[in-house]
């Protein structure tokens, strides 16, 4: 493809870009590699601890380094009244370690986040609705969520350093979860569920910059969404439209040439 074609290509591109506003920009995604009790065939125990060691990102880094969740603060949680009344609780393995508690204080949704068992999770009723901030131990530009049962969404949102919201909401779309290759079985079920994970970097939350945590949310449309969470460096997530990114500054570098090259000629 020669350099017109490339810039011609460029300004379409470009042309969408501010036509459509802010580009729809899918999570990244990972793999997880975890340990854990194996069974005489190879089989992962879903019922016990079972630990993240690293995650491997699409482009072959291995990512072994989290900022885990400090602090939690619950804004609003439905009120369990025992059965699967409620939204949000504590919950863990079967025969896993960790807490396991109904009605969820901050602490507990903190015990529960913020160690790297990925059975010890947050599990939502599926009519359910929650808000709650979660602060890390220092700060981070990307983020990496697992949610059991891949059949729910989730929102969130970054917090600044005062614990304040900033850039915008995402909602975590069930359908673009990955399989994360492990399934868990928690109290709050009688069986094994599959286990999907999303990745999300700056971009995705409109932030340029580091952020402190992350305010989660669900409602009755969420599907109850039970899942846990770790932030990550900037490094541990790829940026989205690099080539798009290329492709605007070629158009823009050739218009501007061209508009000094009419001036010279005038």
């Amino acid at each position: 493809m020669n350099y017109k074609k490339i810039v011609s290509a460029a300004s379409v591109f470009a042309t969408g870009l501010v036509l459509s506003g802010s580009p729809a920009q899918a999570a990244f995604t990972f793999s997880s590699n975890v340990s854990g009790t194996y069974d005489s065939a190879g089989n992962l125990d879903s019922t016990r601890d079972i630990f993240l060691n690293s995650v491997t990102l699409d482009n072959g880094k291995t990512v072994d380094q989290f900022a885990l969740v400090k602090s939690a603060q619950i804004i609003h949680n439905d009120v369990w009244n025992g059965g699967n009344s409620g939204a949000a609780s504590s919950d863990r393995g079967d025969n896993a370690s960790g807490s396991s508690k109904e009605l969820a204080t901050n602490a507990n949704v903190a015990t529960s986040l913020g160690n790297r068992n990925l059975n010890n999770i947050i599990d939502t009723e599926d009519s359910g609705s929650f808000k709650m901030n979660l602060l890390f131990e220092q700060a981070v530009s990307s983020l990496f969520l697992w949610e059991r049962g891949m059949n729910s969404d989730l929102s969130i949102q970054g917090l600044d350093s005062n614990g304040s919201v900033i850039g915008n909401i995402l909602r975590l779309d069930r359908l673009t979860q990955t399989d994360a290759k492990y399934s868990i079985d928690t109290t709050e079920i009688g069986a094994a569920q599959t286990v999907g994970s999303w990745g999300v970097n700056l971009s995705d939350l409109g932030l340029t910059g580091s952020f402190f945590g992350v305010q989660v949310s669900a409602n009755a449309s969420h599907n109850g969404a039970d899942f846990k969470l770790m932030g990550g460096s900037a490094e541990a997530a790829p940026e989205p439209f690099t080539i798009g990114g290329t492709l605007v500054g070629l158009a823009l570098g050739y218009r501007l040439k061209k508009k000094q090259q009419s001036k010279v000629d005038a």
